[in-house]
Formats: structure tokens, sequence, C-alpha cells
């Protein structure tokens, strides 16, 4: 209707010049008017209505690919998303998406209107003088040989969302690793970094924006010509007593209006193929498979036993497996520690019980049955996960000790607390449990960190307590007070705990031994110290004056 109303408008004009002005009729040219007032009217009513029906549907549709695409990456298994970089997903579910969205918008207002106009200023054109018509033919052929030229640079776009991919990866690198940067002193070689990929993406964007301006002389030169050639047959017509002056000054409006609307309809190209490259990236997620099904219900663990049976694993599009042919059993409410040194696939170990990640052979039994037999929900549920890099959230202690149970009360929270010796330092600070941490719990020191971080899991109170190096950030004698506190813990948990520190495993009642992916021993602290060389070199390099009363 915006369209429509915006034809009409030559038409009036061709009839107050034709009969108003040149009869003198000031009554007819004052009616005219108002009708153009009338047209104008109507014309923004319309305008506004579209576009706000444009804006809601690209919003709303914007919103819910956003919230599609992010429900996706969390349902993503570990393997797919080691596929896709964080860089790379933090790009498509922001940047990515506001192009689609900008692309939406623009094809609901300018995709219908324009060839809407351009159309109708021909059919108008023909009605009125068949030979001036052409003129307006041979504009809309260029027109359209500069649609299938701006059409060209879709395969460049995407070239320039993966350079904006490398930007954020190197920008969220030397975020969380500036102290990193600045020990070793290498501002300059990041900066230099960084600059040489915003140098290669501005190139990249200079040469697409040339493509799209490179037309832009010649289109006003065709624009100025068909103006010119358009008045000189239209003078010649009038003379000739073949057309009205009016009718002349009615093409002429129509040859504007269809220009306008083939510049805007060029630049909405370059619009929409971005929003296309962007949309297919988003779609590639979208699209992903998941690699790890699970069934929708099962049978429940019948006890906290752990069954590990020649079992081996490789990581996707690695060269050689993490794990390999490892077999041990945990019977229910046994701690067993697991050690060895980095690399040796310890948190691989950990990754398969929680079936972060499927094995490549064997298999593992969760209360005699298969982890793959159970439901998602059933099978996490068994667990509490201490991992290796303490991670919090932005919000109070309190919200993030209840991430583990929302139904946890005060006093859960503060018995968990205790028994992570966490308590003497939640109570100094200032609202306690209401205490707002910041971003992954900047305003705590690392020890702090894996003390909530474990008082996290201790609220859950699952069956099965997995602690992935948790202590690496404690002093020796408040790891000691955890281990007495989880020792004591009624019913006490089937409990796994990955160490670095021989003396975090020494009191285990098994201790499993893993050098580059093997079980290299398996026994007590005492069997282990008299019989294998792996531990013995393991606790002697950290305890050498044992070695030395020896």
């Amino acid at each position: 209707m915006e369209a429509l109303f915006d034809l009409f408008v030559p038409i009036v004009v061709a009839r107050i010049i034709d009969q108003g002005i040149k009869t003198h009729n000031q009554p007819y040219i004052f009616g005219q008017v108002g009708l153009l007032f009338l047209l104008a009217f109507l014309g923004i009513a319309a305008s506004i209505t579209a576009q706000w029906f444009a804006a809601k549907a690209s919003v709303g549709m914007a919103t819910k690919l956003r919230q599609a695409t992010f429900d996706k990456v969390e349902s993503l298994s570990f393997a797919k998303i080691d596929q896709l970089s964080p860089s790379s997903l933090i790009t498509r579910l922001t940047s990515d998406i506001n192009q689609v969205q900008t692309g939406c918008n623009m094809a609901l207002r300018l995709l219908l209107r324009s060839p809407f106009i351009v159309f109708g200023s021909m059919i108008a054109a023909f009605l009125i003088n068949v030979k001036a018509a052409l003129i307006f033919g041979g504009r809309a052929a260029f027109g359209t040989g500069r649609f299938w030229h701006h059409a060209g640079q879709h395969p460049l776009i995407p070239k320039g969302t993966k350079s904006l991919d490398e930007i954020t990866r190197l920008t969220s690198e030397n975020l969380t690793g500036v102290r990193v940067i600045r020990a070793f002193r290498k501002e300059k070689s990041e900066v230099a970094k960084f600059d040489a990929k915003l140098t290669a993406m501005t190139t990249l964007n200079e040469f697409v924006g040339r493509l799209s301006v490179a037309l832009n002389p010649i289109t006003y030169v065709m624009i100025n010509l068909a103006m010119i050639a358009l008045i000189w047959f239209g003078g010649q017509e009038v003379n000739q007593g073949q057309m009205a002056q009016g009718q002349v000054v009615a093409l002429y409006n129509y040859l504007a209006q269809m220009i306008v609307e083939l510049i805007k309809l060029a630049s909405l190209i370059i619009t929409i193929n971005r929003a296309w490259a962007c949309g297919d990236r988003v779609g590639q997620v979208l699209a992903t498979e998941n690699d790890l099904t699970y069934p929708e219900s099962g049978a429940k663990p019948q006890d906290k036993s752990i069954k590990v049976e020649n079992v081996s694993f490789t990581y996707p599009g690695a060269g050689g497996p993490s794990i390999s042919q490892i077999s041990f059993s945990v019977k229910p409410g046994e701690t067993v520690g697991i050690i060895g040194g980095t690399g040796s696939g310890k948190t691989s170990l950990i990754s398969l019980l929680t079936r972060f990640y499927d094995v490549t052979s064997g298999n593992l039994l969760l209360g005699g049955r298969k982890v793959q037999d159970y439901s998602k929900e059933d099978l996490l549920a068994q667990f509490a996960l201490v991992p290796q890099k303490a991670q919090l959230f932005k919000g109070t202690i309190r919200d993030n000790l209840k991430y583990a149970s929302s139904q946890a009360s005060d006093a859960d929270l503060w018995e968990a607390l205790k028994v992570a010796q966490a308590a003497d330092f939640v109570s100094s600070k200032k609202g306690g449990l209401d205490f707002e941490l910041e971003q992954e719990g900047r305003n705590l020191s690392g020890g702090q960190k894996q003390r909530l971080t474990i008082a996290r899991a201790l609220v859950k109170k699952a069956g099965i307590l997995l602690l992935d190096d948790s202590d690496s950030a404690l002093d020796l004698a408040t790891s000691a007070k955890l281990r007495q506190s989880l020792a004591k813990l009624d019913p006490k948990p089937t409990t796994i705990l990955v160490s670095q520190r021989a003396s975090s495993v020494m009191q285990a009642d098994q201790i499993l031994v893993l050098d580059d992916g093997k079980l290299a021993g398996r026994g007590t602290h005492a069997e282990l110290l008299k019989n294998n060389p792996v531990y013995q070199e393991i606790y002697y390099s950290q305890f050498p004056k044992e070695k030395e009363g020896e």
C-alpha cells in the first residue's frame, strides 16, 4: 500500500499541471494538492505500520534463532564443542545473528517495496507513452546487471566472518591470559599479531567494498543519461502534440522513483548477501548432529559401584589414544585415588565416567549396567563433579552453591561449606552467602574458588563424588583437613580422587597409577611404594627426605 500511494503521486502531479495550471483552475489545483497531502498521510501510516511489523518479525525471528542456537550448543557433546571453537560460536550467536536480523528487516521492508515500485513505474510509463517507456526498460536492465554483480560477492562474505572469528579468539585469549602476556613482556608481539589479523580482515572488507561501489559512477552516469533522454524525447513529443507537459513530468517522477528504488535494491543485495552468509554459519550449528544419544528412560543403577572393562579412548582428530586398555572396579562407598603425570589421561577417564565422551572401545558399567543404558538425567544424577578448573558464575555465593540443588536450604549450604573448609572465609565476606561474585569468581583467590566448587558438589549429595585435581590450589594442611572431612561423610559416597599429589591419594582404599594413558599400577599406597616404579618416582620426587631416610 505504501508503494501504491507513492505511484499515485506522479499521476496527481500530472493532473495539476495539465488540468489545473494549464486552465488556471485554482479550485481543482487546491483539491489535487489536498489529495497529495492525503496520499502522503496514508503513505506515512502504511510505512510506519510496515516498519513496525517488519521490525517485530525480524527481532522475533532473531530472538528465536539465537535461543535455538544456544539450546543446540548446550545440547552438543564435548566432542562436537571441541570441533566448533568458542570464538566461532560467540561470533555466530552475536554478530552473525544480528546480521541475519538486519537482513530480514531490510528484506521485509525493501524487497517487497522496491520491485513493486520499479515494475509499477514501468507499467505506468507504458500506459502514458510506449516509446518513452523503453527508456525505463533499459534502466531496469542495467539495474538487473548490478543485482548480479552484487550477488557475485556472496562467496567472499564467509571469509570476512571467519576473520572475525579469529579476532574474537585473539581478544578472548588476550583478556584471559593478560597476566601471562605481561609477565613474559609479550604485549608488542600480541599487538602485532592482532594488528595482522585486523589488517587482513580490513583488506578483505575493503575489497568487497570496492566491488560494491565499482558500478556507482557508471550508475549515476546512466541515471543522468536516462534523464536527458527522457527530457529530450518528451520535449519532442510535447512540441508535436503527442504528449502533455504533465505526462512528461509524471514520466520524470516515475523514472526518479525507479532509480531511487534500484539504488536501494542494489544496497539491499549487499545486506542480504551478508545475512545469507551469516545465516549459513548459524545453520551449520543447528544442523550439527549430536554424536551422543541417550534413551528417554531406563533402569535405575542398582548401587554406586563402577566397573571399567578394557576401556580405550581417542579424542576426535587426535593422532593416538589418550587412554589404552584400562580395567578396574570400584565398590560402593570406596575411595579410589588416580595419580599420574600431566597428560597421563586422568581427566579423560573422569570425562568417560560421566559420559561427556563415549569410549572408543571397551565398556563402562555403573551399578551393573552400561552407562549408555541410562537416560541423561539418571546418569548425571549419580555424579557430583568438581572440575579441574574451578568454574564459578557471576552472582551470589548462594546462587553458585544452589547450582547443584535448587532445593538446598541455607543449613545444607553451610554444612557443605564446612566440609569443604570454606565456611570461615565465606562467613568473613560481607553478606556471607549473599556476597556477590564477579564473573568466573575473579574477586576470590584460587584456593577459595576451589573450595567453593567442592562445596557446590557436596550440596548435590550424589552417590558418586568425582574430584578432578580439586586441591591443587590448597595448602597441604587445608587439603588434609578436607580429606578428613570427606572421610566422615554419612552416607559415604563412592569417591574418585584425581591428583598429582601423592599426599592427596595415599589414604585411598586403592590407587590407580596412570602413565601415558595406560594403567601402570594398582593397589594401596604401601603396595605401590614397594613394587611400582612409576609411583615410587612420583612419591619420592615430592618427599625426597623419605628416600634419603631409607
